[in-house]
């Protein structure tokens, strides 16, 4: 579903990918092709990442629909979340969630991916299988454009990429993003290694904002975005990406068409962390 809506004098087309179901955002896209893949060669999946990753809780549900175990590595496990999980990792857990951590995620989540016959998931869903549900994606969207007669510059905020890279190997469309988790030099690495060729259009943000950043304009654009839109988005990726829009504006020569990526259930723990450092002040 694309609505459209006015925020700081700019028109925006939202593509309400946050309402696709039990899975949804771009975690849904990134899985369309697993739901039907046979796993019976394998006792479970396994996968890595942070602590309140979207893609761990959309994996979570993944594998307790398919009655698969879920292993999953993380690095670093706070003393809040452990006494009191709540978000993602909460619900993660509910599903069934096998958690490990080891400070080299990955490689330790390969060698148990070996030694006891797990299929590897990338951070992210990262991986060229992903491509399948942006391929239905870019479809919706050329229809909507077709029909209405519209030009679009499509934006996304990126982690690591694999969203905006598979979408714009199948639109013809601009697609521009901004790096949320690493740099831009990380980002660009990122999405070459999908797709050597890849026109993704990197923008830069208006500052540096580490992953997971506490700051009073993210949270502050968040919640202007939600009174002015009557939709709730991700507390870490979205403010980033809408900052970045408006550094950015001149880079938008079209319609712009920006991406709902859900991720919202991640918004509880992210606000009580925004509650317990700003207390009085937000």
């Amino acid at each position: 579903m694309i609505e459209k809506f006015i925020f700081k004098d700019q028109e925006f087309f939202i593509l309400r990918d946050d309402l696709l179901g039990v899975f949804n955002g771009n975690k849904a896209r990134k899985l369309a092709y697993f739901l039907n893949a046979d796993f019976s060669d394998f006792s479970g999946i396994i996968s890595h990442g942070s602590s309140q990753s979207n893609a761990m809780q959309a994996l979570s549900v993944f594998a307790k629909l398919k009655g698969l175990k879920f292993h999953y590595v993380i690095s670093h496990l706070n003393s809040n979340l452990a006494q009191n999980p709540v978000g993602n990792f909460n619900n993660a857990l509910q599903n069934g969630m096998i958690l490990h951590i080891a400070q080299n995620r990955q490689e330790f989540a390969k060698n148990l991916a070996k030694t006891q016959n797990l299929f590897f998931i990338n951070e992210g869903v990262s991986q060229n299988e992903a491509e399948f549900g942006f391929k239905e994606q870019a479809n919706e969207i050329k229809n909507y454009a077709k029909k209405h007669g519209l030009v679009f510059d499509i934006f996304l905020p990126s982690g690591t990429g694999t969203s905006a890279t598979f979408l714009s190997k199948n639109i013809d469309f601009n697609v521009l993003t901004c790096p949320c988790v690493g740099d831009e030099g990380y980002l660009r690495e990122q999405i070459l290694a999908l797709d050597k060729g890849s026109k993704v259009k990197i923008l830069t943000p208006p500052k540096k904002y580490h992953f997971g950043d506490l700051k009073l304009e993210l949270f502050k654009i968040w919640s202007e975005l939600k009174t002015k839109s009557k939709i709730e988005f991700d507390l870490i990726y979205d403010p980033v990406g809408f900052l970045t829009i408006f550094a950015n504006l001149n880079a938008f020569k079209n319609k712009i068409l920006y991406i709902h990526q859900g991720g919202i259930l991640g918004n509880v723990s992210q606000k009580l962390r925004y509650e317990r450092k700003f207390k009085g002040q937000i």
